[in-house]
């Protein structure tokens, strides 16, 4: 698969490179913030708060984008989505206050749907035969620019102005590739709009493992640092085991388009749900850190698999005029699981080792309600 397409059809060099520079900003941000709370003398409560407010804002952007992307175009609302989280990022060491910070994080998210909006239905379009290649290639850009971000705690720590500053020149650099490299964008005039009735006939397993990919990923990107942290475990390593976790996100994706040759993307989740509980268990069992490593890598791979994986299967036998609108859906499941993960995980915290035991929990019933959703429309098929 060529990154730069032939005339007429889109380019995604440009667009994956500038998500691969925002993905190093926000992955450092994302771990940034909880261990940041105390150095500005605000509650560590405010943590999972910060990420709801997040949530809530990646929510509106997802229902409000597709208005702004039919008006500008791809390209021009990319800029402007940057441009919005590059200022909520400056602004937050400038004025210490909770309110203000959730109103940051409220805008943040409303960038980032957009962001994600934007890239990911430029990559839906064009031949449907290599979309799962173009979407692994487009989670690997996420992924890896959010493990190498989480390595910014040890280049740049969590003190001081110097973080916010490394964060805002990456964010300048992920503009200026959109800005100077060539980057043809898919025709937005043409898209339309799904109808409810549409929408309801989408296969339900993929809305629900996008909404259980939200209800996981924002707990860990929420709250997994502070887990960590109550675990008596050292700051430095805090770093280098959430980039493990995204690490083993992006290494699973490129083994994704090879499993789905050998079973349905339906079990293929099941697959990834239950590889994940396994994974949570040798966390829940062992206090070493090498058993530890290899549980947050096994926890990446797993719950980061599911919403691409789900995103495959509901775009199933979509025309592409439909793409732009199936994004926003998908992207509304896993909004609604990113606004409750963080609340539902947040009274699992009191204790030592609660949120593992979330995830666990969350995962274990989506393996056995995505198995059952299976075999009931698997027996619907066979009746007909």
């Amino acid at each position: 698969m060529h990154l730069e397409s032939q005339a007429g059809t889109p380019r995604i060099f440009a667009p994956i490179l500038a998500l691969t520079l925002y993905a190093i900003a926000a992955g450092y941000l994302m771990s940034l913030l909880p261990l940041s709370l105390a150095q500005f003398a605000l509650d560590d409560a405010l943590a999972s708060w910060l990420a709801s407010s997040f949530y809530i804002g990646l929510l509106a952007g997802t229902l409000g984008i597709e208005p702004v992307l039919k008006r500008l175009g791809f390209r021009p609302t990319y800029l402007v989505c940057l441009a919005l989280f590059t200022l909520t990022a400056i602004a937050l060491p400038l004025y210490p206050q909770a309110w203000f910070w959730l109103a940051l994080r409220l805008l943040a998210g409303f960038a980032v749907a957009g962001i994600f909006v934007v890239v990911e239905s430029w990559l839906m379009a064009g031949e449907p035969s290599t979309r799962a290649k173009r979407l692994s290639l487009y989670m690997v850009a996420l992924y890896g620019g959010t493990a190498f971000g989480q390595l910014g705690i040890n280049l740049f720590g969590t003190s001081g102005l110097a973080p916010f500053i490394s964060i805002t020149l990456v964010m300048v650099a992920a503009f200026l590739v959109m800005v100077l490299l060539p980057n043809h964008a898919p025709n937005h005039h043409h898209s339309a709009r799904l109808e409810l009735k549409q929408i309801l006939k989408l296969n339900h397993s993929a809305l629900f493992g996008c909404l259980i990919s939200g209800l996981a990923l924002s707990a860990i990107y929420g709250l997994m640092p502070l887990a960590l942290a109550a675990r008596d475990i050292a700051e430095k390593d805090i770093g280098t085991l959430m980039a493990l976790v995204i690490l083993g996100g992006m290494a699973v994706q490129p083994l994704i388009t090879q499993f789905n040759k050998y079973m349905t993307r339906s079990m293929l989740m099941v697959a990834f749900t239950l590889l994940g509980v396994l994974a949570l268990a040798l966390s829940l069992t062992s206090d070493s850190l090498k058993v530890l490593a290899l549980a947050v890598l096994l926890l990446g791979a797993a719950t980061f698999a599911l919403y691409p994986i789900a995103i495959d299967l509901g775009c199933q036998q979509l025309e592409e005029r439909y793409m732009i609108s199936a994004a926003q859906v998908m992207l509304l499941s896993y909004s609604v699981g990113s606004v409750l993960g963080p609340l539902f995980a947040e009274p699992f915290m009191a204790h030592q080792h609660g949120l593992f035991t979330y995830l666990f929990i969350t995962l274990a019933f989506s393996a056995i309600y995505i198995l059952l959703a299976s075999l009931r429309s698997e027996k619907a098929i066979s009746s007909e």
